[in-house]
């Protein structure tokens, strides 16, 4: 009786504060913590009153968000593509060029939402939420560089569950020192428990391959076409999983998911009015898509020459670099609101954010892998599985208490420190990054598995 209740007090409380029916995401609230008010005085100013709303359209998009500053970096990437700068250049541009752009993206979801309701609104952005992810993965599936597209989509899983959960839980306890920072433990085990079920798709191709390598069990058909059609049905069960966990969130307990602790400063933003029209919001999205896609284009075409030339692995840039540079503006959001005690919302966003590309990104990528011809499977190899497990393991732990301090923080971290250091010194063989089969890399002198 007693849970009915709060339910329902829960429920109260969430109509109140949205009286026509919007329900701002974690991933909103967390990008809304970079934008800023646009200056009308300036559009104004100008003489010619057609203009006037243009500009005042061209302001809000573009000038709105406190990374206005790295927006140059996208005409300067496309620039030096097409004079032939050094592709190094090209690569760098290209990842300062999408930090902006992702950002802009969720603000456009948001206006998008604000007409067409919070269910509608909240498959948007589940759709968008990580749309510079999967471009990114979708123009490595074209170009068959196939562990491009899974290192990548791992590293934003460790980035989100380690570098950015951490990093938050850290600052906020530092700055928090002495008050409680509490949070609500429903949001985390339904996103850990995903998680725990993508590790376990994950680990039965790979142990599927080690089992019949050590002669224990026998597949109805070679070991690569037995992974990949098992791959293919988990691919299923993951996407179904994510359909039911959507349903779960926006419908049937759309009160565990809300936000609670924002009624201080910020709660006056939930009435705000639409800075866009609906036509307007929705052309903006579309262009800024197509612009990720061509910088998406450019990062995945220019990987390898950059690996070479900064001496580092194509798979310590996919896992560590892409990740922390492409969602640095929703990293960003997420410390900023840990700052604030604010841990739900935090929560939100890094376990948000895991889930997605686990449940829904890296199926999907498996499913048009399929379509395309391209052999993909969910066999990540032993270190990217095991570190994936392990994240998860650590995560699910530090959060199993519904209260947080800095030392919390300080593990994840640790953690997040030392999976870079064994993806740092690990090297792949040469022109492993497009392969399409499965590859168990093991010392000189030990037993090396190709899958037939």
């Amino acid at each position: 009786m007693e849970a009915g209740a709060a339910a329902m007090e829960a429920g109260r409380k969430l109509a109140a504060r949205h009286p026509h029916g919007r329900s701002r995401t974690a991933h909103n609230m967390s990008s809304s913590s970079l934008r800023k008010k646009s200056d009308a005085a300036l559009v104004r100013k100008v003489p010619v009153a057609p203009l006037r709303p243009l500009l005042a359209n061209l302001q809000e998009v573009f000038l709105a968000t406190k990374l206005a500053v790295l927006f140059p970096a996208v005409p300067l990437a496309i620039a030096a593509q097409c004079f032939r700068f050094d592709q190094v250049w090209v690569f760098a541009l290209s990842l300062l060029g999408l930090i902006p752009l992702a950002e802009r993206v969720s603000f456009l979801t948001e206006q998008i939402a604000l007409y067409t309701g919070p269910t509608v609104g909240g498959l948007l952005n589940a759709t968008c939420g990580n749309a510079t992810e999967l471009i990114i993965a979708l123009f490595a599936l074209l170009k068959g560089k196939i562990e491009v597209v899974k290192c990548s989509l791992l590293g934003s899983v460790l980035s989100n569950l380690l570098l950015v959960l951490g990093t938050s839980l850290f600052c906020g306890g530092v700055v928090n020192l002495g008050a409680r920072q509490p949070y609500d433990r429903n949001q985390s085990d339904v996103s850990t428990a995903l998680l725990f079920l993508a590790v376990l798709c994950h680990s039965a191709p790979l142990l599927l391959r080690y089992a019949v390598a050590a002669g224990e069990h026998s597949a109805t058909s070679t070991v690569a076409a037995a992974s990949l059609d098992l791959s293919r049905a988990c691919s299923f069960v993951m996407l179904a999983s994510y359909v039911a966990y959507l349903f779960f969130q926006l419908k049937t307990h759309r009160q565990l998911f809300e936000p609670q602790e924002v009624d201080g400063g910020d709660a006056g933003d939930d009435d705000e009015e639409p800075a866009l029209g609906f036509a307007s919001a929705l052309f903006w999205l579309a262009l800024m898509t197509v612009v990720i896609s061509v910088l998406s284009e450019y990062v995945v075409g220019t990987i390898e020459p950059t690996s070479q030339s900064w001496g580092l692995s194509v798979s310590f840039i996919s896992i560590i670099l892409l990740p922390i540079v492409g969602n640095a503006a929703e990293h960003a959001g997420a410390i900023i609101f840990a700052l604030k005690n604010k841990l739900d919302i935090t929560l939100g966003v890094a376990l948000g954010s895991a889930t997605q590309i686990s449940m829904f990104v890296v199926p999907l990528s498996v499913l048009v892998a399929w379509i395309l011809g391209v052999q993909m499977d969910l066999d990540f190899k032993l270190l990217e599985t095991g570190s994936l497990f392990m994240a998860v393991l650590v995560t699910a732990f530090t959060l199993q208490d519904g209260t947080s301090h800095y030392l919390k923080g300080i593990l994840l971290l640790l953690c997040y420190i030392v999976i870079g250091a064994c993806f740092f010194v690990a090297r792949q063989p040469a022109g492993h990054a497009n392969s399409n089969g499965a590859l168990l890399d093991v010392p000189t002198g030990s037993m090396s598995v190709q899958a037939a």
